[in-house]
């Protein structure tokens, strides 16, 4: 499976970004993690099954919305009220499996660098 995510660049805090990520092949799953320099690489978003169950990280509820479209095997996620500390490489993933609402991908696409400046 191959994956291609598209977006990010650099917005101010306040701001709005957003990211899509094409699979060459339909998952049960897709989703979106992110790593900050220096930390570990984090849950962001996912979102599951036919009907598109969304999951979200604590720190983007409210802020950012996964989607995905089935036809296109596409996952989106819009990123709204942007603050520094969202700063990262996000990464596309696919593939894998969900336990409860931890979502562990198979497959990992590149990463695409988000910089939100204050």
């Amino acid at each position: 499976v191959q994956l291609q995510a598209s977006g990010g660049g650099l917005v101010q805090a306040g701001g709005s970004l957003s990211l899509s990520c094409v699979t060459s092949t339909r998952t049960y799953a897709m989703g979106w993690f992110r790593q900050a320099p220096g930390k570990e690489r984090d849950f962001v978003a996912g979102i599951r099954g036919s009907g598109g169950l969304p999951s979200y990280a604590d720190s983007v509820k409210g802020r950012f919305t996964v989607a995905r479209d089935n036809f296109k095997n596409t996952v989106f996620l819009q990123m709204n009220s942007l603050k520094p500390e969202d700063t990262a490489v996000y990464y596309c993933a696919a593939g894998g499996q969900y336990t409860g609402d931890t979502y562990y991908p198979e497959y990992w696409g590149p990463g695409t660098l988000v910089t939100v400046s204050s």
